[in-house]
């Protein structure tokens, strides 16, 4: 290829990954419906994007690398505190894998045409599922918090898992013509593995630790040292034994996210942008290696093995796996309705396929067109279904809204009496004795004392709380504490504006949505407040009385829009609005 060739296929390849999310994150649909189908076209038009003539033999060690940064970071969001329910998650792998691996491999010659050897190789590829496909299932179907941690868990788990023992098919198929060593060897070789990949971990996270912690380098540099520990430590591993670096790479996401003292911040900006550039950039460049010419004679034959692993495969792991658990009928039939494949199988099945037909195995080529089939009809299908399904299994959570209100000074408590008279769920939370007990007073809900120290914890979640308005007397903590925890929250974090031209630290510069506008800021709806003024609701049908301002509007089904610095919130027929104004004297009524 010419250089101008080059800079086409790589800027190609960037603007369709960035621009394929977009277009995801707009209609609500995981990435990858996007990224394949538009891989697949650009690759059928033109061959500039294709990763064999713009990186050549170099691609397959640069696949490795990115998915043990994507499994890196995807370590740094499990929480081993919050998995109740450990024995699942394992059984879940354990069957997933055994089943997967020899119906695939029974069923496959038959469907395909191709050697058991063969046939092995891609049931050992599709034992994959994966993070970046089941989270953002999940974020639309906003299933119970218990399932969504067993699905996690299990996809971000099964990737290195089944890589590794991918790795030892593929060595096995390669060197001979039956898959004839011994059981014993086998598990060897994986318990070999999985020791390496572990002491690879090991290894990078003390690198991490003298990093973040010894050093105590800063977010640019702290993020850098990250990528270049995983890379480097992947890197080490995979020399010395295949895809062991995978292994180490979700270790050392697991040891920083778990062990007390590296407290890595809830946002990471830059990493999580990474990641999501380099799913794009994988998935773009492998579904372009993928001709219309190997799709169709094994277009209906993989829409059959799709069929047998939803509707027989899954269900049963699902079914094994749950058994004697305190899990509803519900929640183990939708574990039984979610096992998309992702990115590791689309990357292990471009490296091993193309392994295989190099070495001249006969039905090895017919691997990737396969797998590629299976990640976009099991995405399809889950994509299309796991709301809906979650709706009729009632796992789905509660709609409505629960709103954290932080404060304790009078005009805050009795805001937070007007919200709830207003038919909305409130939680308060307040530091000092005196506000807590004016809380009590009020018959509000009193949140626990460290329930804010909790929210603000990296990586914390404040389960059930849909919005978060931050109304304390202090500018600087307000605008703080939204920054903290806009990730911590499943809905908006708020604060009441600082008062004009103020001095404070970081209150007047950066923090979230700022609630009622630029007039009525902290200070001067406390001062409003004191001369008389009050919280009142009404429908929005009546008339605004006059010098009232407009706070909120609570929706029809009980959503509540809150008026900001950047939106208005309009009233419509039906719905309640909150009011601040003078209450009327008896000479005015």
């Amino acid at each position: 290829m010419t250089d101008d060739e080059i800079l086409l296929g790589l800027a190609l390849t960037v603007v369709l990954a960035t621009g394929s999310q977009i277009l995801a994150n707009k209609l609500r649909v995981p990435a990858l419906i996007i990224l394949l189908p538009v891989g697949f076209a650009v690759g059928a038009m033109t061959d500039v994007v294709h990763p064999d003539r713009l990186l050549g033999p170099d691609f397959s060690a640069l696949v490795s690398l990115s998915v043990a940064v994507i499994l890196y970071d995807a370590g740094l969001g499990l929480d081993l505190r919050k998995l109740a329910h450990q024995g699942i998650v394992i059984r879940l792998l354990v069957y997933g894998v055994l089943l997967t691996f020899l119906v695939t491999g029974a069923v496959a010659p038959a469907l395909f045409d191709m050697p058991l050897r063969v046939a092995a190789m891609l049931g050992m590829i599709l034992v994959v599922s994966g993070p970046t496909v089941v989270g953002p299932i999940l974020d639309v179907v906003r299933p119970s918090e218990k399932v969504r941690r067993i699905l996690i868990w299990e996809g971000t788990l099964t990737d290195p898992i089944g890589a590794i023992l991918g790795a030892l098919t593929f060595h096995a198929v390669a060197s001979s013509h039956r898959i004839d060593i011994g059981r014993g060897y086998q598990l060897g070789q994986f318990a070999l593995s999985l020791a390496f990949g572990l002491l690879g971990g090991a290894v990078g996270t003390a690198l991490l630790w003298f990093t973040l912690r010894t050093l105590r380098l800063g977010e640019i540099l702290g993020t850098l040292a990250q990528l270049a520990i995983v890379i480097g430590v992947s890197a080490g591993c995979d020399i010395v034994r295949d895809d062991t670096g995978l292994i180490a790479a979700i270790v050392a996401g697991l040891a920083v996210s778990n062990i007390r003292g590296f407290d890595m911040p809830a946002r990471r900006p830059f990493l999580e942008t990474l990641v999501h550039l380099i799913i794009g950039l994988l998935f773009i460049s492998l579904s372009s290696t993928v001709t219309p010419a190997s799709l169709v004679p094994v277009l209906l034959p993989a829409l059959g093995l799709v069929v047998i692993l939803v509707l027989a495969v899954r269900p049963i792991v699902a079914l094994g796996a749950a058994a004697r658990s305190d899990l509803s009928r519900g929640e183990r039939a939708f574990i039984g309705w979610m096992d998309p494949r992702g990115i590791v199988a689309a990357a292990t099945a471009s490296a091993f396929s193309s392994g295989l037909v190099e070495r001249g195995v006969p039905g090895a080529a017919k691997i990737l067109p396969v797998t590629f089939l299976v990640i976009v009809a099991t995405v399809l299908l889950y994509a299309l279904t796991a709301a809906p399904m979650a709706r009729r299994l009632g796992v789905v959570k509660a709609e409505g809204t629960r709103i954290l209100l932080v404060g304790g000074e009078p005009w805050v408590v009795d805001l937070g009496r007007a919200l709830r008279s207003a038919g909305l769920d409130m939680l308060m939370w307040a530091g000092l004795h005196e506000e807590r007990e004016r809380i009590r007073g009020a018959g509000l809900n009193l949140a626990k004392g460290d329930l804010l120290a909790t929210a603000i914890n990296p990586g914390a979640r404040l389960e059930g709380v849909t919005a978060v308005f931050l109304a304390t007397d202090d500018d600087d903590f307000n605008a703080l504490a939204s920054i903290v925890m806009q990730d911590n929250v499943e809905g908006p974090v708020y604060r009441v504006g600082p008062p004009h031209e103020s001095h404070g630290v970081v209150a007047p510069y950066t923090g979230g949505d700022i609630l009622f506008g630029h007039s009525l800021v902290r200070h001067v709806l406390a001062e409003r407040y004191e001369r008389g003024a009050r919280f009142t609701v009404q429908p929005s049908s009546a008339p605004l009385p006059p010098e009232h301002d407009t706070l909120f509007v609570v929706r029809a089904d009980r959503r509540l829009d809150p008026v900001t610095e950047r939106k208005p919130a309009a009233p419509h027929e039906g719905d309640t609005v909150v009011l601040l104004g003078p209450v009327p004297t008896a000479a005015g009524r």
